[in-house]
């Protein structure tokens, strides 16, 4: 069965970086990261637009999942509350996937230090470290980053899926 891979976790925990690796190390998988239906300039945040961005989500996944050329469907995205994945979930219903959910965490101390090295506004990274939190109670496997290697969290998440 088709399976749907869903990273979360904070901006500046990692998501990018793994779903980057994780998609080139799984036969016939896709990726989409959430990021990239928000790339506009100016970057401007409201109702309007949320929908878009949704809407372009829930579009996008539905074709990856109903492609019969993908077995791994890899979605990244700071998904900080857990409505906002069971709304997109919910958009997707009808189709027959499983959901497999996995949360990067990180400390405080390495996150800040990420952000840091990737030149992240101070208020991008107080925000970010701020959301740590919320990620604690989701309904998810949760994988702490801050002093793992690249590969060793590709293969949690492997055995996560697997």
């Amino acid at each position: 069965m088709k399976k749907l891979i869903v990273v979360n976790g904070t901006m500046g925990v990692g998501k990018t970086t793994i779903c980057k690796e994780l998609y080139k190390s799984l036969d016939k998988s896709v990726w989409l990261d959430g990021d990239w239906c928000w790339m506009m300039n100016p970057w401007i945040f409201n109702e309007e637009n949320i929908r878009m961005v949704v809407n372009n989500i829930t579009y996008l996944l539905r074709n990856f999942l109903t492609n019969s050329t993908f077995a791994y469907v890899i979605f990244n995205w700071v998904l900080h509350r857990e409505e906002i994945l069971t709304g997109l979930l919910n958009r997707l219903s009808d189709l027959d996937f499983q959901v497999k959910k996995v949360t990067l965490m990180c400390s405080e101390a390495a996150l800040r230090q990420r952000m840091k090295q990737d030149n992240r506004s101070n208020e991008q990274i107080i925000l970010s470290i701020e959301r740590l939190r919320l990620y604690e109670s989701m309904d998810t496997n949760i994988i702490d980053t801050s002093e793992s290697a690249i590969e060793e969290i590709l293969e949690r998440i492997k055995e996560i899926i697997n």
